[in-house]
């Protein structure tokens, strides 16, 4: 499944979020990654992720009544029946989980290195994020803007 990338959740956030720092170049490289006809893997920690940094943003400026609306864009742009769940193999990643934690010096949270599990597991070489705590990830390539989706060009030869 080389043809692949992951979903990151502050890549999500940007894309959801009008007010993220990330918003504009989230939009482009959402837009670009489409045209790639890349197969966007979205895990059900990144949603997890997500949906708490949004409510959490929302209670921060006082529209906690906007969150609804919010919630919802989410489920249109990414529903239940396209999410891969990972929690359900929590336990057997465990160990792996920790060594990858452990290898970033604690850089990568547990999500972050379940993801990089994930992705392992499932064959998949990309992930887009804005994080760069991910380029310490050798067998993961991060997709963070256009140049970066040019240079690896994850259509061609996978």
């Amino acid at each position: 499944m080389n043809k692949a990338a992951i979903y990151d959740s502050n890549f999500v956030v940007g894309l959801l979020d009008e007010d993220d720092k990330w918003h504009r170049t989230a939009l482009e490289l959402h837009s670009l990654i489409k045209t790639k006809n890349l197969l966007i893997v979205y895990l059900d920690c990144v949603a997890n992720e997500v949906l708490s940094v949004t409510g959490k943003r929302f209670e921060e400026k006082g529209k906690s009544s906007e969150f609804a609306n919010k919630l919802r864009k989410f489920v249109e742009v990414f529903p239940k029946e396209d999410i891969t769940w990972s929690y359900g193999k929590v336990e057997r990643y465990y160990d792996e989980i920790l060594e990858i934690m452990n290898k970033s010096s604690g850089k990568l949270n547990f999500h972050d290195a379940l993801i990089c599990v994930v992705a392992k597991e499932m064959g998949i070489k990309y992930i887009v994020s804005f994080d760069e705590d991910f380029d310490s990830i050798r067998e993961l390539t991060r997709i963070y803007d256009k140049e970066s989706l040019e240079d690896d060009k994850p259509d061609k030869g996978d």
